[in-house]
């Protein structure tokens, strides 16, 4: 088909026709309707001139007739004059034509002009007969001139007619309010479109550090350090609050996240903290981890936290350590709110026979998990919901503790690995040759349960070990916790340790404690023995002070027995001092606290100063007994009960015993039978560990509501804490890798790695040699 070039294309249909037309018709009525607004708006302009003239006039002609009311007779001989010309140019416009006339005028592209000469000319040919000097420039209206007023000379500038300079005035008003909606309504749309798209923002400059600003940070953060030196904590404060305000103009960045932060006294560390982080946002460095320290946290496979509490011993040892993380496992697992796994050492056939009492042993650590349960469930009353693991354990007779064999952390599982809690941080990690906790836990707290210095200063030679261990001690819990539990002040003060009893009495006491209050009400004698002793028979657990105590007031206390139950190393030499004194004193076996033959005795009695809480005195307590104690920091928690009575004297101490064994124990009330109870001590525990915000996560939600305004400094830099936490674990790992360093200290041998016997219990692999903990 072949196309002519030459022919004409076709015409437009007719469809387009219109459509053409019809844009142009919207187009004219359009400028239509704007004009007609115009003109709308200049009416009304116009009808409010017109209004405010006629009050100006009225304003004029209501002048007083008195001529009293004018400073000088030439004024009101000039307004009197005027007054008939005024009149005529008021009726003149306020004649109904007159807006008609003044709008026929405003017509596109013309000006309205209003004449005002003929006003001009009545005020200055009255001015010239009163005096007055005009000496008007070319133009006549605008110019400069000089006016003699009663012999007064004045110089100024031309001025509009009021009216004029009001409707100019309301004008520039209504054109600047119409600029600031309009930027107003721009400014919330660039607002609402950056949500979108982020521009990009220009560098902002933050001045670099001063060197008293570097002190103080230095300061700040070898505060640890400084204070395990001696150097008290509020002398470093107050250097640093020196240190800060020499140069408090510089500590706040000019940045609009920092503007808004104020420098108080109490606030100078805090913001010293995002003076150097936003320096180092402003250099691009970002901190990802310390040199010693793995930045690589385990995440949660699930929304439920985990927590694996580490303990140093397992019943049936009935130890503090064995009972106590038990009990604390049982309770947190009743919440529900997390995942809970008790971790227990487990010891070879040879060691059990050591440990265990009644020669109790266990082939495999199911048959002994069988055993903790059953005794668990008789004690609590209720089906605790948690997960036993086990790890190689040796038994130290020097020590009379178990030491961990190998690498602890390797026995908790990855996917359980989120909080730990350590009993005994510092007997755990003494030989501890492993990961380090807190890098692979996001959360480690310790609890600390035994006054080690306290046992170490009784041995030969104990003044100089008790030294080193205080210092082995808090190296270690600095390096390998977040948080430190004391039971009590007996104990020695650690870093970042807080003072709080978070251990509980078995549910089990308090129901004797009820049994026998219901019998006391009911008229029947409720306690038919005496005063007892109860607990390990070890010089170190108050036999000593016992002993003394009873010898030195022999006579006071003609007539007084007292029955004492224990098992221990030291029992025969315990019976034979007593027996070379000739002391009332009727030794038996060991038995649990909760046997039905101690429930008859009416007075407890614990002179020991080694303990830290001691739990038989909770027990004795929440069975509704007289306790009496030692006036030492380790009872300071059991003052708050009124059967606790406390001696600081031999002399008191007899007081004492005599007052409890003629008077009857008060009752518990229901608030003090809560506090010995374990719902009780599971909520201090939450509360001062924190992990209650931990576990809630409301803190993480604080956290980053908080950092959408302000620098977020865990991320941004290094703090020489966290360095020296990391090199002093770092050192730890070093050493105790050493095996001849290690025995050198009292380690046992071979518990750097667990031993074949415990690969065949626990079903591990092999011991060989593993891979370093800190590789570079």
């Amino acid at each position: 088909m072949m196309i002519d070039p030459g022919a004409e294309s076709a015409p437009p249909s007719a469809g387009s026709a219109e459509k053409a037309l019809s844009f142009f018709y919207r187009g004219w009525r359009e400028v239509r309707d704007s004009a007609g607004a115009d003109l709308r708006l200049m009416r009304s302009r116009a009808n409010s001139l017109k209004t405010l003239a006629d009050r100006e006039f009225e304003n004029l002609f209501g002048f007083p007739s008195s001529v009293h009311a004018f400073s000088s007779p030439s004024e009101f001989e000039i307004v009197k004059r005027i007054q008939p010309k005024l009149s005529e140019l008021r009726k003149t416009y306020s004649a109904p034509d007159f807006s008609r006339k003044v709008l026929e005028k405003w017509a596109p592209k013309a000006t309205i002009g209003i004449d005002l000469s003929a006003i001009r000319s009545a005020v200055v040919s009255e001015i010239d007969e009163v005096g007055v000097v005009l000496d008007p420039s070319k133009d006549g209206a605008r110019g400069r001139r000089r006016v003699l007023w009663n012999g007064a000379e004045e110089e100024e500038k031309g001025k509009e007619w009021e009216p004029i300079r009001i409707l100019k005035k309301g004008i520039k008003e209504f054109e600047r309010k119409s600029q600031s909606t309009s930027n107003e309504l721009v400014e919330k749309m660039k607002l609402s479109l950056g949500s979108f798209v982020r521009e990009p923002q220009e560098p902002k400059e933050i001045p670099p550090l001063h060197l008293p600003e570097l002190l103080a940070h230095l300061v700040k953060q070898s505060v640890p350090l400084l204070d395990h030196l001696g150097i008290q904590r509020d002398t470093c404060d107050k250097i640093i609050e020196s240190l800060c305000h020499r140069h408090k103009d510089n500590l706040i960045p000019r940045s609009h996240s920092v503007k808004e932060l104020s420098l108080n006294g109490n606030e100078c560390t805090h913001d010293l903290d995002l003076r150097i982080a936003s320096v180092l946002e402003s250099t691009g460095h970002h901190y990802d981890g310390g040199f010693w320290t793995d930045p690589v946290k385990h995440e949660k496979a699930d929304k439920k936290h985990h927590v694996a509490i580490v303990t140093t011993a397992s019943l049936p040892w009935m130890t503090g350590t064995a009972v106590n993380p038990l009990l604390r496992a049982a309770y947190m697992a009743k919440s529900a709110k997390q995942d809970v796994t008790l971790v227990v050492p487990w010891l070879c056939k040879s060691d059990q026979v050591l440990v265990y009492p009644d020669s109790l042993s266990f082939s495999s650590p199911e048959e002994q998990e069988a055993y903790i349960r059953n005794w668990l469930e008789n004690r609590v009353g209720f089906k605790a919901d948690f997960k036993i693991s086990f790890y190689p354990g040796k038994f130290s007779k020097e020590r009379r503790s178990i030491i961990p064999a190998g690498d602890t952390t390797q026995f908790i599982p990855s996917k359980e690995v989120d909080i730990a809690i350590l009993e005994e941080p510092e007997h755990l990690n003494w030989y501890h040759h492993g990961k380090r906790w807190t890098d692979k836990f996001n959360y480690v707290v310790g609890v600390v349960h035994t006054n080690y210095l306290e046992y170490i200063k009784r041995e030969k030679n104990g003044a100089i070990q008790a030294f080193f261990v205080k210092h082995i001690n808090n190296w270690v819990t600095r390096a390998y916790c977040h948080k430190v539990l004391r039971l009590s002040a007996a104990t020695q003060d650690l870093p970042r340790s807080t003072i709080c009893n978070v251990h509980g009495v078995n549910p089990k006491f308090l129901m004797v404690g009820e049994k026998i209050a219901a019998e006391r009400e009911q008229g029947n004698q409720a306690f038919s023995k005496g005063a007892y002793f109860l607990g390990k028979m070890v010089w170190a657990k108050g036999y000593k002070e016992l002993i003394d105590l009873l010898a030195k007031h022999k006579n006071d206390l003609e007539g007084f027995k007292l029955d004492v139950y224990g098992n221990g190393e030291d029992s025969l030499a315990v019976q034979s001092t007593a027996r070379k004194l000739d002391l009332s004193l009727n030794f038996f076996n060991g038995r649990d606290h909760a046997d039905d033959a101690l429930h008859g005795y009416k007075v407890f009695i614990n002179p020991s100063v080694s303990d830290v809480l001691c739990t038989a005195t909770a027990e004795a307590l929440a069975m509704g007994k007289f306790v009496i104690c030692a006036d030492h920091p380790s009872n300071e928690f059991f003052r708050a009960f009124p059967n606790c009575l406390t001696y600081k004297t031999s002399e008191d101490f007899v007081a004492r015993l005599k007052e409890a064994m003629d008077n009857e124990p008060l009752p518990l009330t229901c608030e003090q039978r809560y506090n010995l109870s374990w719902e009780a001590a599971t909520q201090r525990f939450m509360e001062y560990s924190e992990l209650d915000k931990v576990l809630s996560n409301q803190e993480t939600e604080r956290t980053q509501a908080n950092n959408k305004r302000k620098i977020k400094k865990s991320i941004s830099m290094p703090t020489l804490s966290d360095t020296v936490d990391g090199g002093l674990a770092f050192a730890h790992y070093c050493l105790t890798g050493n095996e001849i360093l290690r025995l050198s200290t009292g380690s046992i041998p071979g518990t750097r790695d667990y031993s074949k016997q415990h690969s065949l219990d626990l079903n591990l692999l092999p011991p060989q040699v593993q891979n370093p903990v800190y590789g570079w």
